[in-house]
């Protein structure tokens, strides 16, 4: 069994406490492509491991074709291991983190880096959880989160690859999706319904979502994506 970071932003991080987000999808890269090989017959060519594999009646199933692939080369793990998650902090103490005194908000804040003198990390889902004003605080980029800060682990149920566009509905939901009581309509926020940005079908508020991070185009690029199914071991409301 291996760990290994995985980024995730404020909203999805809360997404998974709440156990609503059991998947994650994130490009493939770079792209594998199709190509006409010289001896016939339809190839598809991945340039991690700069091998070829032969594509006819499997087309209609690529992820299955190259499991090989997927079990040697992808940047998450295989089932079992586990992914420990990077989100956007800071530190301090949080006994001490008072949001009516703003002028001691730079007690929460990693001013020379040295982690021997810092105090507990503390995560930006959680003081907007709390309630408490974050305006002010200067927050450290998921990116530079070390182990040691990260409070939720998961373990990989599951992996596989595919494009983008053949997600399901009830895959659309496991992404983290809120589904709204009185309507029946799925957000990706509470409140998202107020700015026209929900709807009764979730893969088209998954499609939002994915735009929103990579770009009004990117769903129409249909790119190959990793599928990671996971359960949450560390970190959720229901431990």
């Amino acid at each position: 069994m291996k760990e290994r970071p995985i980024i995730f932003n404020t909203t999805m991080v809360k997404a998974i406490i709440e156990g609503r987000k059991t998947q994650t999808r994130r490009l493939v890269k770079p792209q594998p492509k199709y190509f006409k090989g010289d001896a016939g017959g339809n190839w598809w060519r991945c340039t991690h491991v700069q091998s070829l594999v032969r594509v006819e009646e499997q087309l209609q199933n690529p992820g299955e074709l190259y499991k090989g692939f997927i079990d040697e080369v992808n940047p998450f793990g295989k089932k079992g291991d586990r992914l420990w998650v990077r989100e956007t902090f800071c530190y301090g103490r949080i006994d001490e983190f008072d949001a009516e005194h703003p002028d001691e908000r730079e007690l929460f804040i990693d001013q020379d880096n040295d982690l021997k003198h810092l105090h507990s990390p503390i995560h930006k889902e959680w003081c907007l959880r709390e309630g408490i004003s974050i305006d002010e605080v200067l927050w450290k980029p998921s990116i530079h989160m070390p182990r040691s800060a990260s409070r939720i682990l998961l373990e990989i149920t599951k992996i596989r690859i595919e494009q983008l566009n053949q997600i399901s509905n009830q895959d659309a939901v496991q992404e983290g999706l809120l589904k709204l009581p009185a309507s029946g309509r799925y957000v990706v926020n509470r409140g998202d319904q107020y700015f026209g940005a929900a709807s009764t079908n979730p893969t088209e508020v998954f499609k939002w979502m994915w735009e929103s991070i990579y770009g009004s185009s990117s769903w129409e690029l249909n790119p190959w994506v990793w599928v990671v199914e996971f359960n949450v071991v560390q970190g959720g409301d229901n431990e």
